[in-house]
């Protein structure tokens, strides 16, 4: 029975809660394809999961394999399954953990196929950070022309998408990040760019009606004081925003679903360059804790990918 790698939560920490270890190959599930994992994207949640701030909204119980999207190929395919055949290439988000691993189980129905095109690495830079983009932007309402819009991390793999969908929505886009990102988002597509490493973002954006928390923290306590009346603050990063929401003010709390139909869209409109995709680095299976960490402490232009072939 072959064994194979995996990056194994043991405890709730820091960089050394998170172990690389092996296991078992595991088999295809009703509805389910094995894939052989050639890529992972690497997200703020790992490192969340990992020192246990969202333990309340993604109870686990541990040990646990980390990863939320991955890129690869079908090995096998387990009863009912009707779209994927052996030899595919594939992406897609687990709808949970598990994708730090050479061999994963997913469910047939959160998988698109991978344009010819486009590598692995890039192909995973994509499930998450792409489908939870759309799907936050247009969470509180679809995103309309003339829409102010507030982007907070703006430069990160999520904060990328949602720059370029609202610029093409006709809204006008305010992206907050650091001071060295800002020519990048110009390319984006956005409206203003505000450097939250020299200036604070209430002097530049007043009366948004969106706010897309990609930091949370003070970040987010700071936003409720540039919203228009009737605005909305949508956040990925703090799970208490609908407990902590002022009176009079409207906070949702978004977590993304699987959307194979999008996500193929959106890898077809990356492929012909319709959309820019940034992968920041790429990095080897053994380099995915210390890689994590540099997620938390270092913010980025785009996405880390480990390559599980290197």
């Amino acid at each position: 029975m072959e064994n194979i790698r995996t990056l194994v939560l043991t405890e709730y920490g820091g960089p050394g809660a998170v172990k690389i270890s092996s296991r078992e190959r595991p088999a295809a599930g009703a509805g389910q394809v094995l894939v052989r994992v050639h890529a992972a994207g690497v997200n703020g949640l790992d490192w969340k999961v990992r020192e246990g701030y969202v333990r309340d909204a993604f109870p686990l119980q541990l040990p646990t394999v980390l990863g939320i999207e991955l890129a690869g190929v079908v090995e096998a395919v387990g009863s009912g399954v009707t779209r994927l055949r052996q030899g595919d290439r594939v992406m897609g988000p687990l709808g949970g953990l598990g994708a730090y691993a050479d061999l994963v189980a997913v469910n047939e129905a959160h998988l698109s196929l991978v344009p010819e095109s486009l590598s692995f690495v890039s192909a995973a830079a994509l499930p998450v950070a792409s489908v939870a983009a759309w799907q936050s932007l247009n969470f509180a309402a679809p995103v309309r022309a003339g829409q102010r819009i507030l982007i907070h991390g703006a430069a990160g793999g999520l904060g990328g998408f949602a720059v370029q969908y609202a610029h093409q929505a006709g809204a006008v886009v305010f992206a907050a990040a650091t001071g060295s990102q800002m020519d990048y988002l110009r390319g984006l597509g956005a409206d203003h760019v505000i450097a939250y490493d020299s200036e604070q973002f209430e002097a530049s954006a007043n009366d948004i009606d969106l706010v897309l928390d990609y930091v949370g923290g003070e970040v987010l306590n700071r936003s409720w004081s540039v919203l228009a009346d009737d605005g909305v603050i949508v956040s990925t990063a703090s799970p208490a925003i609908t407990a902590s929401t002022p009176a009079g003010r409207r906070g949702l709390w978004f977590l993304n679903t699987p959307d194979a139909a999008r996500l193929d869209a959106i890898a077809k409109d990356v492929a012909a360059g319709a959309l820019q995709s940034k992968v920041a680095a790429v990095v080897r299976f053994d380099e995915l804790p210390e890689a994590i960490e540099r997620n938390r402490t270092q913010p980025q232009v785009g996405k880390t990918v480990v390559d599980f072939l290197l």
